[in-house]
Formats: C-alpha cells, structure tokens, sequence
C-alpha cells in the first residue's frame, strides 16, 4: 500500500470513529423532564404537614419561594414559566384582555376560541415549542397556551383543558404517553392541578378545603412518583405554582362607585387588581378620579406603572391599572350583591408575601437539600432548557439563583 491510501484509510477510520463516539443528538434520547403546576400552591403551604411526598421530594431535591410576575394571575404566570418573559413581553398581561390587533374580540379564560387563538400566544415562544423545533417531542396534560398552534407548532401530544378531569386522570394519560415505544416517548411533559387554587378562592388559603385539596394533589404526584419508578424512568421533576393567595373578605372592599363617576369608563376585570378603560370623550374625568391618592388602592396610567412591576408597555396593557392593598378587592355593591367576595383571591402585589410561589426541584439533576433564596418566576424557564438541552429563546431569566441548585 502506497502511503498516500494508508493516510486515507487512517483519516476515515478516524471520522467513523468520531461519528460513533459522537451520535446525532437526533439519536439520543433526551433526559426526561416533566414541569408540574400546582396553581395557586403558596410556597408556606409546603410547611404545613399535610404533602409528605412533596416535601419528601423537596428534602431530597431543592426548594425555593418564587416571585410571581406581574400581574399574579393565572394564564400570564404560566406563560411566564415556559417562556421566560415578563407578561409585559410574551403579551398575556391578564386573564381578560382586549388587543387593538385582533379588533372585536375579548380574550377571556372562558372563551375556549380565543384560548386556541394562536394570535394571542404568538409573542412569546414557549419550551415545547423550542423542544419540538429541536427534535425533542412534547406532551402537555393541560397548560396554558398548549391548545394554540403557536408559531405553527404544536406539542406532540396535547389535551384541551377538562377541569372535571380528576387528579389521578391527569397522572394516568402523562403515564400512559411514557408507556409509548423509545422513539415515540416525550422527553418533556407539562402537568397542571387546579383543586388548590380553587379551594384557597373559596375556602380561603387557611381553611380546611385547602388542606384536603393540598392532601388530594400530593397523593397525586405520589402516584406519578411510584409510575415513574415502576417503569424504571428517572426523571428531573420541576414543580411550581404561578401565584399564592391572600385571604380576602367582604370586610375588605373598595366600592368603585364611590369613585368613579358612573359611565366615565369601563373594565375587564376587578378583584385583587382593576383594568379601566376611559369612555371616549370623558378621559380626564376617568383620571382625575382614579388617579387621586386613595387610601387602600393606587392606580397609574399605564406608562407610569413602577418599574419595579415590569408593566405597561405592551399594547394589551390597559390605560390605566389599579393595585390594591393585598387582601383588599376592588368591586361593586351590584357585582357583591350577586356573588360576594369570596375568602381568599391573588393578583396582589408580587412582592407579598402572600402571592410567593412553591417551588420544587427533584430528580438526578437536582443537588441533594438544596436551598433556594426567594427568585423570580421568569427563571425557571432557562433551567428547563438546560434540563432537556436546548438553546433557550431570548428571555428574562437567568441561572444565577436555579444553577446553584443543579447537580451537574
């Protein structure tokens, strides 16, 4: 053999043993990462005996207390989680929303065609998202923004949002996809539990109904744990909540009427937060009413919001927002006279400690009895795509806080 084909062989045979040693990632079967909401999960709920395996879970992974973003409702803090923006960037500013782009049309929770409306979702792109675009296929059991084709992507597998679905359902179907063969299984999954949050509205967040919602939900994820473990998967388990919750009474209310001249505006939502939008023509009577000190509530127009907030820019965003104490609701004596107020509600100041959210890091990631200082909820985004290992999209959060709680 001349030497010119030796060093042609030596050259291919070390290319194919590259190539064997270094497979596409195509190939390789991504760490399995399920995300878990448990809404309205304040992070003292964890200290009050009644989840052993959640703070099982906890003792042997990290916990932490988040900050809600602003405002703490539900779909704009899930948002958050899986994009890593501020509600003020992804677009979902409230749980009612009109938007001068998508003109005659109100977003609301209930309005299962505006849910499923890609347009509303499209500013910000969450981690199934990203993880599909990658190669890593996604299943969501419920989620906010899963029922939308955002940016034309979809989830491998998903489910429309069936509150009657019970706990232990839930479970079942995210065992039922790790059930499918190797190359059809989601490497990342998203979870979500309503009954807490339910139960603190109504109950409030000290009464007994949360407890039993708490117990309820915990044996839930025990049921998750031992599925896990009887198929022999390890899996890094994120568990979060998108706010706490206040307790809230008929003691504690501020009655627009007694503020705001009848007519001078309209709103989409009032409660632990007010949006109002000023009638044509009666501009500054809106504002002269509502923007004068008050003594339980603050409003501001909405390009004068505290910056500490991280609101007020998108175009969703209402012309002027009230914040009231927390514990103290916004309302009507008509709206109270039909439906009181209930004992306990969030969308208080993210910075309450009242509104802090759980959170809970378990699985070979995850350092042993790690412990978290209190952190924004717009960093459990780039943890996720370290987790299932892909690039992450422009965001708000950063692994300063989380990283530290990663074992590798």
């Amino acid at each position: 053999m001349t030497r010119l084909p030796r060093l042609c062989a030596l050259l291919l045979l070390a290319t194919l043993a590259a190539c064997a040693s270094v497979p596409d990632r195509a190939a390789r079967p991504a760490p399995l990462t399920i995300l878990v909401s448990i809404d309205g999960f304040r992070a003292d709920y964890l200290d009050r005996g009644v989840t052993p395996h959640l703070s099982g879970l906890a003792a042997k992974g990290a916990r932490g207390a988040m900050r809600p973003s602003f405002p703490s409702k539900t779909f704009p803090n899930h948002y958050t989680l899986v994009t890593g923006l501020r509600p003020d960037r992804h677009g979902i500013v409230d749980n009612n929303m009109e938007d001068p782009q998508i003109p005659g049309v109100t977003f609301r929770l209930s309005d299962k065609a505006a849910v499923a409306d890609a347009r509303w979702w499209n500013d910000g792109t969450p981690i199934w998202v990203s993880a599909e675009r990658a190669g890593v296929k996604a299943a969501t059991m419920f989620w906010p923004g899963s029922e939308a084709a955002i940016q034309g992507v979809r989830p491998s597998y998903w489910r429309a949002f069936d509150q009657a679905l019970p706990a232990t359902a839930r479970v079942d179907q995210v065992l039922a996809w790790l059930d499918l063969p190797a190359g059809e299984r989601p490497a990342l999954i998203t979870l979500y539990f309503d009954e807490v949050d339910t139960a603190g509205h109504w109950g409030g967040p000290d009464s007994d109904q949360v407890k039993a919602a708490l117990a309820k939900t915990d044996a839930a994820l025990a049921r998750l744990s031992a599925g896990l473990a009887a198929r022999g998967l390890a899996a890094d388990l994120v568990i979060v909540a998108d706010h706490g919750m206040a307790s809230t009474g008929p003691q504690r209310a501020i009655y627009l009427e007694d503020i705001l001249p009848d007519g001078s505006a309209r709103t989409l939502a009032m409660g632990a937060f007010m949006n109002a939008y000023p009638t044509a023509g009666r501009e500054a009577e809106a504002e002269r009413a509502l923007l004068r000190p008050h003594p339980r509530m603050q409003c501001w127009r909405k390009g004068e919001i505290p910056q500490r907030y991280h609101y007020g820019a998108h175009r969703r965003v209402p012309p002027i927002f009230c914040l009231p104490e927390t514990g103290w609701e916004i309302t009507t004596r008509a709206w109270v006279a039909k439906r009181p107020i209930a004992p306990g509600n969030h969308g208080f100041d993210p910075f309450a400690p009242e509104m802090r959210a759980v959170f809970i890091g378990s699985g070979p990631s995850f350092r042993r009895g790690a412990r978290l200082s209190d952190f924004d909820n717009v960093d459990v985004y780039p943890l996720l795509a370290r987790l299932i290992g892909v690039p992450p999209e422009p965001n708000d959060g950063d692994l300063d806080q989380l990283g530290r709680a990663l074992a590798r």
